[in-house]
């Protein structure tokens, strides 16, 4: 569902209002498409169920880096100040875990973090050295249905029947250059 960034084109629908938009991508999810992509000029509620998506896998990737660093930060403390290198400063224990806890979040925040912003990119499929401009009013006040020309279902005809269907305020054929 998502869009194809190697294809040669396809075909996009444009909207006036979210409500359109929104009723597009769930009739175009359940046309099943499997490479279509709806663009807006802002963030739409419901939008992810209506394109039929699911939950993300990026926080359990978040959460496995978190304790990557947690880990990582007591492993090194403790094997540092309790087994390498045992000192006793002002009559502290050995593993006085109180002191532990500074180092411990800051790496733990660290490594989450710079590990969530990586994958983020990998999976937004960034960097996109050349990126596809499907209508310029989009990024102000429209709304876009986008079917990609690489998707099994796409027949120029057929899919231009469907997208005038949803009564769009036009429907435009686009192509991208390699």
């Amino acid at each position: 569902m998502l869009t194809d960034h190697t294809g040669s084109g396809g075909m996009f629908a444009l909207f006036t209002h979210q409500g359109e938009i929104l009723d597009a991508a769930a009739k175009a999810r359940d046309k099943k498409f499997e490479r279509w992509d709806v663009f807006t000029p802002y963030p739409i509620h419901g939008m992810d169920d209506a394109m039929g998506l699911g939950r993300s896998w990026i926080p359990w990737v978040t959460f496995t880096a978190a304790m990557v660093g947690l880990c990582s930060a007591l492993a090194l403390q403790i094997g540092t100040m309790t087994i390498d290198w045992p000192m006793n400063i002002g009559g502290k224990p050995f593993l006085p875990w109180p002191s532990f806890m500074p180092i411990t979040f800051e790496l733990t925040v660290l490594i989450g973090g710079l590990t969530t912003v990586a994958v983020m990119f990998l999976a937004g499929g960034l960097p996109n050295l050349r990126p596809k401009i499907v209508h310029p009013q989009i990024t102000t006040d429209k709304f876009a249905l986008y079917i990609s020309a690489d998707d099994p279902q796409f027949d120029a005809v057929a899919t231009r029947e469907f997208l005038e269907s949803l009564d769009p305020l036009t429907v435009e054929e686009v192509r991208f250059d390699r």
